[in-house]
């Protein structure tokens, strides 16, 4: 009796010659719900195969149409929304804060319907003639100026005292970076370990710089963006020297280190620029002063005495009478408070020009006086 006899299964060799050659398989396409597996898909791509075009019918055309008009929709509202009124209305305060004179478009007509509202209530209560002989229109056109011009003062001053810091901050923050690069750090390392220290008001942008560039921001972008949110003239001509030796290749420690040279050079100029217009600012308000005062002697003494002299003389002779009863106290000193008015409000935009090269700048110097010269005529004459 044989080996394999008493077995009863067959070799290997044995089962594949029974079972005959393989017979390919049936080339037929997988059902279109069954996934494809890992080796169909490898040979699909070896064999550069396109997988099978997809016909939409017409409602799915039509619904895939609505939805792309619905995202395009959204889109342009999005875009509208974050310009002209459209942004205005979205940011209301943050428009009108962000630039300065961007404040008069609702400081100014609230002056004028404040002023309208005002000089109706004294017509009502006193007639028209006291538009030419109350003062009361005087104080109404006092506050309505302030109501104009306060708020863009205050923030012109708190702007200007904003890129004053800021750039005086900027050398250091060059000096630093450079000095991190040519240790053998990179840009953004640089970035992130000049962050930690402490340059007054730049220090938020620089974290929030040191922020962008973690989130894998290029270098370029990211110095640009720094200089839009800085918006200041030095800020603008450096940064955008940096980015643009950056984007060349170029050593960037050397500009670096020229743009902080360049920055502390225009920062001294300007300091010593203010330094030394400030007596001619001091002279201007010495000026002013020194009018007004003149004025005040001029009304309470001169003008006084001559309507006095000239009531009590009336009555004695056509002569006496002609001298100085036609003084009209209250309209020459009406004349003389708007003359002062008017000379403190120029005065400052003239001080504004001369200390600070901006008449804005001069707007909080003729709030000063403007408000003195009323105060001493409406209290004190």
């Amino acid at each position: 009796m044989a080996l394999k006899d008493l077995f009863p299964g067959t070799s290997k060799a044995e089962k594949t010659e029974q079972a005959g050659p393989p017979q390919p398989l049936p080339d037929t396409a997988a059902p279109a719900d069954q996934k494809v597996g890992r080796v169909e898909a490898l040979s699909l791509l070896l064999k550069k195969e396109k997988p099978p075009k997809v016909e939409l019918g017409e409602r799915e055309k039509a619904e895939f149409e609505h939805e792309q008009d619905v995202i395009v929709k959204k889109i342009e509202k999005y875009r509208a929304s974050e310009h002209g009124f459209g942004r205005l209305m979205k940011h209301p305060v943050k428009v009108l804060t962000e630039q300065p004179i961007n404040t008069l478009y609702v400081t100014i007509p609230a002056a004028i319907l404040f002023f309208l509202i005002g000089t109706a209530i004294v017509i009502r209560d006193n007639g028209v003639s006291a538009i030419y002989t109350s003062t009361s229109i005087d104080d109404l056109l006092i506050f309505a100026f302030l109501i104009a011009t306060v708020p863009l003062a205050i923030l012109d001053f708190r702007e200007m005292s904003r890129r004053r810091h800021i750039e005086e901050a900027l050398p250091n923050f060059f000096r630093d970076l450079a000095g991190m690069n040519d240790s053998g750090m990179t840009l953004p390392n640089a970035v992130h370990l000049v962050s930690q220290a402490d340059y007054s008001t730049l220090t938020p942008y620089v974290k929030r710089l040191d922020n962008e560039m973690s989130w894998n921001v290029t270098f370029i972008d990211a110095i640009q963006r720094f200089r839009v949110r800085l918006a200041t003239p030095l800020t603008d001509r450096s940064i955008d020297l940096i980015g643009k030796a950056s984007k060349a290749g170029g050593d960037v420690s050397e500009v670096l280190r020229a743009a902080a040279n360049d920055s502390y050079e225009y920062i001294t100029l300007r300091t010593d620029r203010r330094n030394n217009m400030l007596i001619y600012i001091v002279i201007v308000f010495i000026a002013f002063l020194v009018f007004v005062f003149v004025i005040y002697i001029l009304v309470t003494t001169f003008l006084s005495v001559m309507a006095t002299a000239g009531a009590a003389a009336a009555g004695t002779s056509a002569a006496a009478s002609s001298f100085g009863a036609n003084v009209d106290l209250p309209l020459y000193t009406r004349l003389f408070t708007h003359a002062a008015i008017l000379q403190g409000l120029f005065s400052g935009f003239v001080a504004g020009q001369m200390g600070e090269g901006r008449a804005v700048a001069g707007l909080k110097y003729s709030i000063v006086m403007v408000i003195i010269a009323w105060a001493m005529f409406r209290f004190f004459v």
